[in-house]
């Protein structure tokens, strides 16, 4: 019975049961109403890949594994437990960076012990510890720049397109040698590895520092597309075949949501990776300074408003997760409705600073899917909106990506909240976003602006309608 289960057979059958987990839970991911059933399928999936792995007969030290697993385990519990919503997005980062760096060090490893030297398993060596440098030293960039470790502005170098150039030159150069083995730069292959290593790492810090922050969106879904691809190509280097299934659909997938990402900001790839997006700022008057008069609004007057208001739309940022307010806001939106009043919630895609961010916090605090819509289904309305309450959302509603052709957001997809009939505006101060643009719409003669955190806020319009 034993030697069934430590079969090839057995083996492949469970990494094909698994591969099938992984697709039916990836396609569940892509629905808020089956998303957790979809974790939780595909988790079962690798949980099954790994427990015939540690069957088979080829382990001799089974001690470091259970050291890794141990420590692997103390480390997701800690992190799912104590990591606040906040700071999702570069944790996010910090995986995507570990997977990176699994995936080199599974080539490294591989390459100065090799059980076989083929040819695609050198090939698959050289891309592993390619793609993989990059992941881990671009995603450490990502990670200091959302957790303000380092400044979110895109750091802009003179000749920075050349040198990446010549970098990523150097660094195919050094792969064709290390598959080849011509000899032509008369040094140990080892010695061509580590140099490939040092060329990765920094690609990855110059490729990921002149993205600015409001990208960071589009860089985490790349980020962790690369991961996918480098362990798709670990799965090649160690003749595994449900990491290399696993792999494909987490790069394949990473891809296709870059895509998405890229279409919601109306720009390509490449203007995302190399065109320094809030180096500058633009204005609507093209003289760097918007113009018009702030009107502020106490929050005992905003609660008269919405008070009378029959249909509400609450568009929120990243200032509503930074001052976790995402349960007061399921709390007003209940209120309201039980005022008779309708309420719905306009994501944008590229909303926060990772794919989904506000979906996560607005489901983390209960707010049903039914009321959650995108930017498409409500602009077409929004002039029968009553009030629009944007919470520390700031470049997704900018006017200017329709109104000013010198905007470097002009043309960008955004939720039209200057064309409802009042808008609550919740921010700590004047100061513009994430992109480092002015934002209009805090000018219009249709916004006010209810100053503070927004948690406090929205807690003291809770306090009005409960009185």
């Amino acid at each position: 019975m034993i030697a069934f289960f430590q079969s090839s057979i057995f083996v492949n059958l469970a990494y094909i049961f698994a591969s099938i987990l992984f697709i039916f839970g990836l396609k569940m991911l892509s629905s808020a109403e089956t998303a957790q059933k979809g974790n939780l399928v595909s988790a079962s999936g690798m949980l099954i890949a790994i427990l015939v792995t540690l069957a088979q007969n080829e382990i001799i030290a089974y001690e470091y594994l259970v050291i890794a697993l141990i420590g692997g385990l103390i480390v997701g519990v800690l992190a799912s437990s104590l990591v606040k919503m906040t700071s999702m997005p570069e944790l996010v980062a910090l995986f995507n960076g570990f997977g990176g760096i699994a995936s080199l060090l599974v080539g490294v490893a591989e390459f100065i012990n090799p059980s076989s030297t083929t040819l695609i398993q050198i090939i698959a060596i050289s891309f592993t510890v390619l793609i993989g440098g990059i992941t881990f030293s671009g995603s450490l960039v990502a990670f200091g720049k959302l957790s303000e470790i380092i400044s979110g502005k895109p750091l802009i170098l003179f000749g920075q397109r050349f040198v990446l150039s010549a970098l990523l030159l150097v660094a195919l150069l050094l792969v064709f040698e290390l598959i080849i083995s011509t000899g032509l730069l008369n040094i140990s292959s080892q010695a061509i590895l580590f140099i490939l290593i040092g060329v990765t790492l920094i690609l990855g810090v110059l490729l990921t520092a002149p993205i600015g922050g409001a990208d960071m969106p589009v860089v985490i879904a790349l980020l962790n597309s690369y991961s996918g691809l480098a362990a798709s190509s670990a799965g090649f280097v160690i003749n595994n075949n449900v990491l290399i299934v696993a792999g494909a659909l987490v790069g394949a997938s990473g891809l296709i949501l870059t895509n998405i990402m890229c279409k919601a900001m109306n720009r390509s790839l490449s203007n995302v990776l190399f065109g320094g997006f809030g180096a500058a700022t633009a204005s609507s008057d093209g003289s760097g300074q918007i113009q018009g008069e702030v009107k502020p609004i106490t929050a005992e007057d905003a609660y008269l408003i919405l008070e009378a208001a029959n249909s509400v739309l609450v568009v929120p940022g990243y200032g509503m997760a930074v001052s976790q307010a995402q349960h007061v806001v399921r709390e007003l939106g209940e209120l309201l409705e039980d005022n008779g009043c309708e309420v719905k919630y306009a994501i944008h895609p590229v909303a926060g600073r990772m794919p989904g961010h506000m979906n996560v916090l607005l489901a983390e605090a209960n707010v049903s899917y039914d009321v959650l819509a995108e930017p498409d289904d409500v602009n077409p309305l929004m002039e029968t909106v009553d009030v629009c309450i944007v919470i520390g959302a700031n470049d997704v509603v900018n006017p200017d990506a329709r109104e000013n052709e010198g905007s470097p957001i002009y043309g960008m997809p955004v939720i039209e909240v200057d064309r409802a009939k009042t808008v609550f505006i919740l921010k700590r101060s004047m100061a513009a976003g994430f992109a480092g643009i002015d934002n209009p719409l805090f000018l219009k003669e249709n916004s006010r602006m209810l100053f503070g955190d927004a948690k406090d806020s929205i807690s003291t319009l809770v306090s009005e309608f409960k009185s």
